[in-house]
């Protein structure tokens, strides 16, 4: 009798392997008393938040997941992330035990769960960078809440402005340990692409990657990874960052200017067109206006036209003020076309421009040749605006 072998697709064993599975997680904080304690995770595209009540510190929750996935325990609904009241740790299908100090409940064990112990060696790879970072993030946090407070007593932008220049100085001190970070972070990559604190690394990581870069990491995940909620935000972000990397036909839109006139991309069909990504809010984008207006002087007769696509579709005031303070009227200037509403309740943002080219951090420029097609990509997920500068030269020259 002939034996007959049953291959099962990838994508069809994947989401076998992710059907819902129970856990239980059984807690003791000392220090805790009888109150009630919060948990929050990733529950598909929506997140969870259950209750229960402790009785002499000890309480349980119970529940189903389809994979691993990240949570926040706190007691106090107004709790800031990252305080020391609150935990965050990576649970999973399976019993789980959680112990620690009600005082430091940040610091509490989770036991049971394997994901996280890999989330525990990323832990331990952080530390000599978090002890090196600490005086400036309290120096940092410190400058932060007196630049709220003098926000909330309705100081000008004038009296607010060295405030704001000192809190850029130390952020540009902190630039050198968020790189290492990175590097932290793809270096756990390379050795744990099974793992879903990889996909939950890579989720964050893959907007600032170049498109090679993230289709490296993204086929070394499993199919099972590939299909969980982050695999899938993954690959979601790498299709709009393939659509707006070099290669892929720009994508069209037409929106009313800062002029109130009717502006379309196609209009410039026949010119090189540099999109520029930036918001009144970004101090590196303001900081790189200088550069972009010697750019165009250059180049303008030339044939290349700049349009400023704004991020500030919630404060048009503060845009234009921005445009006419810096000087950079003399170019074109749209609003991104953000609907936050639509963006909250999970609904297509279909006139949001830069969902079209995969936008994920500011400044980031698109250049686009006469014929419609993308040859240049600067800022996240691609090059310098040194190699920007040496593509125009190449061009005009």
């Amino acid at each position: 009798m002939k034996k007959r072998i049953v291959l099962v697709p990838a994508l069809l064993l994947a989401s076998t392997l992710m059907a819902q599975k129970p856990y239980t997680l059984q807690g003791k904080i000392s220090g805790l008393g009888d109150r009630y304690v919060y948990m929050s995770y990733s529950a598909g595209k929506k997140y969870r938040t259950d209750s229960v009540r402790s009785q002499g510190g000890s309480f349980t929750f119970k529940g189903t997941l389809k994979t691993p996935t990240k949570a926040t325990l706190y007691v106090d609904k107004h709790v800031q992330y990252g305080s020391d009241q609150m935990a965050t740790f990576f649970i999973e299908p399976g019993n789980l035990k959680l112990a620690g100090e009600f005082a430091h409940l940040k610091n509490a064990k989770l036991t049971g769960s394997a994901t996280q112990k890999e989330q525990e060696i990323l832990d331990a790879s952080y530390r000599p960078v978090l002890e090196k970072l600490k005086p400036l993030s309290t120096l940092y946090d410190k400058k932060n809440n007196e630049y709220i407070a003098l926000r909330r007593a309705k100081k000008t932008e004038e009296e607010l402005a060295s405030l704001k220049d000192s809190l850029t100085a130390i952020k540009d001190k902190m630039e050198p340990y968020y790189e290492e970070f990175e590097k932290i972070d793809y270096a756990f990559a390379d050795a744990h692409p099974a793992s879903y604190v990889t996909a939950y690394i890579l989720r964050f990581r893959v907007g600032n990657m170049s498109i090679a870069e993230g289709e490296k990491y993204y086929a070394k995940m499993p199919a099972s990874l590939q299909q969980s909620e982050d695999g899938k935000e993954i690959r979601a972000e790498l299709d709009k960052l393939k659509m707006g990397s070099p290669g892929s036909v720009a994508h069209g839109f037409t929106k009313k200017d800062i002029n109130a006139q009717t502006l379309s991309l196609s209009d410039f069909k026949g010119k090189y067109v540099l999109l520029d990504f930036w918001a009144s809010w970004c101090v590196p984008c303001r900081a790189g206006n200088p550069h972009l207006k010697s750019l165009y002087a250059l180049y303008k007769d030339k044939g290349l036209e700049i349009i400023g696509v704004s991020d500030d579709d919630r404060d048009e005031k503060a845009w234009k003020k921005a445009v006419d303070k810096d000087g950079i009227g003399i170019w074109k200037h749209v609003l991104r076309g953000l609907d936050m509403d639509r963006r909250m309740a999970d609904k297509p943002n279909p006139e949001d421009i830069s969902e079209y080219y995969g936008i994920h951090s500011l400044p980031t420029k698109i250049l686009i040749d006469p014929n419609g097609v993308i040859i240049g990509r600067y800022g996240g997920g691609g090059e310098n605006d040194e190699a920007m500068d040496k593509e125009l030269a190449k061009i005009f020259n």
